[in-house]
């Protein structure tokens, strides 16, 4: 993140400033398209939850699930333990991962509108083989070709999403086949998507790379609106050159020199998962009945959920770049850690296997958890991909981009295999679980995450040479100091 006016940052600020342009339709179709990329993956998290808690659907597809729901002596906690139904909702990361490993060479080999095209149609053919399904297999096949279109999209998921989602859910949940009707939906945003990329012309960059420097320089002229983007243009094809000469970025994280951004690059999107907000996303409707919540109140406590969590990440755009990146995250951790406390006393004390919260008591667990999204929203849901993007130097940023995506994927995945059986053995204690790892998190972030509001990427290493710990690993000048292995020619703004 660019900050301040000196050195290469400063230069390539004034260069932008030389950008020509204006405000044009294929602008705003490449807008469209990301965001509506970004609200189907965010669909896809929160309908799983509202799906799975739908007597029609578990009759069907998972019926031992909906036997013990209805049985009396069965543990509230332990309802919806089911491998099989964890597995409807976790493929779908699983196949994320894979593809997103897939993802890359094609983008880099095919360009970004194939990549688009082939995430849209992979997120069409999900959502339909999962409206259609008449067994378990064709339910699994779609959550992974759904999986396959997050690995090309690389989206983070949508907050927006994920409330519309929830509100679909509360719709449809009476009608028998309203779970059908939820999973279908996404075919929606998956065929504007893929029309989308169809319309769309390829972008500029992925024409530079392929060599197709002129017809990049024609599309970026459509872009614009205007013939005079020398500039851009000339700054597009540097970026380009200079990515090139870069070699072995995966080698050159896993040098001494760089491990505080390899660190970075693991933990910061491992403990945003560990803070358990996906599974309360997951399973938001499935959590609250196993709270002894009926249906109906279920899903709108976590509409509710959705509605504060999509709310709550306008309190980050406005004030991280005021509070700072560390202030926020610890807060929120603390926020955090409280709320989910307080949260596992009341069902420690209040709820046993096989009673009911009362009103005021179920009313306070909601509001507490709608604290913890709040708190969530505005510091770790963001930030947890905010601060891997400001710390990867030009050398290592497609490994440290890479690693951080994947690891991200790979938790979501194994969280939402496991929450259920963890939700069984702990019950009311799974609160104190992720309440541990928010603990550890935020003492993380205490002493071991600088602050990197307004410092320019090119300046992170004296950030790190100034930390208490990291001084210890980066090498001072004269040691084999790189912080960047290729230096940015001062007229190109670094990509």
């Amino acid at each position: 993140m660019a900050g301040g006016s000196f050195g290469p940052a400063g230069v390539a600020k004034e260069r932008a400033q030389q950008y020509k342009g204006r405000l044009t339709s294929y602008v705003i179709i490449a807008c469209t398209v990301a965001a509506v990329g970004g609200s189907i993956f965010g669909y896809d998290v929160g309908i799983s939850g509202g799906v799975t808690s739908m007597d029609t659907f578990l009759e069907k597809f998972f019926p031992t699930v909906f036997v013990k729901k209805t049985q009396a002596h069965e543990s509230n906690y332990c309802k919806y333990e089911n491998q099989g139904l964890a597995a409807f909702t976790s493929s779908l990361y699983l196949a994320g991962l894979v593809a997103s490993l897939m993802a890359s060479p094609v983008t880099r080999k095919f360009g970004r509108r194939t990549s688009i095209i082939c995430g849209g149609l992979s997120f069409l053919t999900g959502a339909t083989l999962n409206a259609s399904a008449i067994n378990v297999a064709m339910l699994l096949l779609g959550r992974i070709m759904l999986g396959v279109g997050i690995g090309f999209g690389n989206q983070v998921a949508t907050t927006l999403g994920i409330f519309i989602a929830n509100m679909i859910n509360f719709g449809t949940q009476k009608l028998n086949w309203g779970w059908r009707l939820s999973l279908g939906l996404a075919a929606v945003p998956a065929l504007l998507m893929t029309v989308g990329g169809i319309l769309l012309p390829e972008t500029p960059n992925s024409l530079i790379e392929q060599g197709k420097k002129e017809k990049g320089r024609e599309i970026l002229a459509k872009l614009r609106g205007t013939k005079n983007v020398d500039a851009e243009f000339e700054d597009m094809v540097g970026a380009s050159e200079l990515s090139n000469l870069i070699k072995n970025p995966f080698r050159n994280i896993l040098e001494k020199r760089n491990r505080p951004e390899l660190v970075m690059a693991i933990c910061m999107p491992m403990f945003q998962i560990l803070t358990g907000v996906n599974s309360i996303l997951f399973y938001a409707p499935v959590l609250f009945q196993s709270m002894g919540f009926g249906g109906n109140a279920s899903l709108y406590s976590s509409a509710l959920t959705g509605a504060v969590l999509a709310s709550s990440t306008f309190i980050s755009i406005a004030t991280v770049d005021k509070l700072g990146r560390r202030a926020l995250l610890i807060s929120g951790g603390i926020q955090m850690i409280t709320c989910q406390v307080i949260v596992a006393i009341i069902l420690g004390v209040k709820f046993g296997n096989h009673q009911e919260l009362s009103k005021g008591y179920s009313i306070l667990v909601v509001v507490m958890i709608c604290l913890f999204v709040l708190a969530f929203g505005w510091s770790w849901g963001p930030l947890g991909w905010t601060v891997p993007s400001e710390i990867f130097p030009l050398e290592i940023r497609s490994a440290g981009q890479s690693i951080t995506v994947a690891v991200n994927l790979l938790f979501t995945f194994i969280i939402a295999q496991a929450f259920l059986a963890i939700l069984c053995a702990f019950e009311f204690g799974i609160f104190l679980f992720f309440a541990g790892w928010i603990t550890i998190m935020t003492i993380f972030v205490y002493f071991f995450l600088p602050e990197t509001k307004g410092v320019p990427i090119e300046k992170m290493v004296f950030i790190w040479k100034k930390h208490w710990f990291w001084k210890k690993l980066v090498p001072t000048k004269g040691e084999g100091e790189i912080s960047n292995s290729v230096e940015l020619d001062e007229n190109v703004a670094e990509p």
